[in-house]
């Protein structure tokens, strides 16, 4: 895959950034989002009882088709509202997979009938800024939740990641990983790499049935659809295009269509509820990704761990400390609560804060239902 645009000017003309470093900070970048990536990955497969293959080797795929095919470092996440039904409620696998049908559906549907394209039209901006706003606070606030069990950690690794996040030439989230791990064996916590062992794990087939899809549906579908439209799709949309102008690729209908057909595919499959994210694409950004070699390193290092580690990836994943994952998860909230002009909504900013405050306190769901009503009824004032 070619170097790009600016990019390329900065590796091979300017001599400022060696091919080396470029690729470390797409390496970096790949692992930018792993903050949010990782504690949903490890909770489905411990607690939801997934099968690892299934669930790594998918998102693998997903990773490396959505890179072909976008050609920026697109995020790839598991579903928020989805996940948090399923850990809290203990959802089945077949449930889940039952679910990821049904989501795939929905959106594949939105997506070919235009359906997609007509509601982003009709969503204000301001209400588009509310939502990038509260969730960029509250992945913020999640990430310090992850590091008061660990403050002495979580602490050094926000000052110490502070000067790195200014410049584009040091892999912040390389250093980071890398320091918290040498962090984790110098104070005791890990006495050693664990012990794994390879082999070749091919995905489960999981085919649920009525009652499966029927509580599937009831469980993670509907929580979930509101909160994709808004942030999978519609802010996503926007992210994409003010951090990669010559993404042309990237527009509400594609993304609506990529994520219903990699549902479609990943659920009979072991598969978890997958989408992408203006969250996790500012991730990707903010540790240096500039192109979709990042997410391609990332997707191919998940096919590779999902196919030939299987249930020892667990393992791996968790040598990499929470309060790391909550420093990554701080700096890339912030940095998409940030990534808005809130000063041009002018007598919008009400809005903006009412459908932020509304993301943070309830969810970004109730953030974009209420949103809408609220931002047109309050223009309506403006006008009268």
């Amino acid at each position: 895959m070619s170097i790009n645009g600016e990019d390329k000017q900065e590796v091979t003309a300017k001599g400022d950034v060696s091919i080396l470093r470029f690729y470390m900070n797409e390496l970096s970048g790949a692992l930018g989002d792993i903050g949010t990536f990782l504690p949903h990955i490890i909770g489905a497969i411990t607690l939801a009882q997934l099968n690892p293959s299934g669930v790594l080797t998918m998102f693998g795929l997903f990773y490396v088709t959505t890179g072909l095919f976008y050609r920026i470092p697109m995020a790839v996440q598991p579903m928020k509202a989805a996940s948090a039904a399923v850990l809290i409620q203990k959802a089945t696998p077949g449930e889940i997979a039952g679910a990821g049908l049904v989501l795939g559906a929905l959106l594949t549907i939105l997506a070919t009938t235009g359906f997609m394209e007509k509601l982003a039209k009709i969503t204000p901006s301001s209400v588009v800024g509310g939502i990038r706003l509260g969730l960029g606070l509250s992945l913020a606030f999640l990430g310090l939740k992850m590091i008061i069990p660990d403050p002495v950690l979580g602490v050094l690794m926000l000052v110490i990641m502070l000067p790195f996040n200014f410049s584009r030439t040091w892999p912040t989230a390389i250093f980071a990983v890398a320091i918290g791990i040498g962090y984790s064996f110098l104070i005791g916590k890990l006495t050693g790499f664990p012990d794994i062992k390879l082999g070749f794990y091919l995905p489960p087939m999981v085919i649920p049935t009525v009652d499966e899809l029927r509580i599937g549906i009831f469980k993670i579908v509907i929580p979930q659809i509101p909160l994709t439209i808004a942030n999978a799709i519609i802010v996503t949309s926007v992210m994409a295009h003010k951090l990669f102008p010559h993404a042309t690729r990237v527009n509400v209908r594609n993304l609506a269509l990529t994520q219903g057909l990699g549902n479609l595919l990943a659920a009979p499959f072991g598969g978890y509820l997958m989408c992408h994210g203006g969250g996790g694409l500012v991730a990707h950004y903010r540790f240096g990704a500039r192109t979709a070699i990042a997410t391609m390193l990332l997707g191919v290092s998940l096919l590779f761990v999902g196919l030939f580690l299987g249930p020892e990836a667990v393992k791996l994943f968790q040598l990499v400390p929470e309060a790391v994952l909550g420093a990554l998860l701080v700096y890339g909230g912030l940095d998409l609560a940030r990534g808005m002009d809130y000063s041009k909504q002018k007598g919008d900013l009400f809005v903006v804060l009412s459908v932020a405050l509304l993301s943070i306190w309830v969810n970004p769901s109730w953030g974009f239902i209420l949103g809408l009503p609220l931002a047109y009824a309050f223009k309506k004032i403006r006008l009268s």
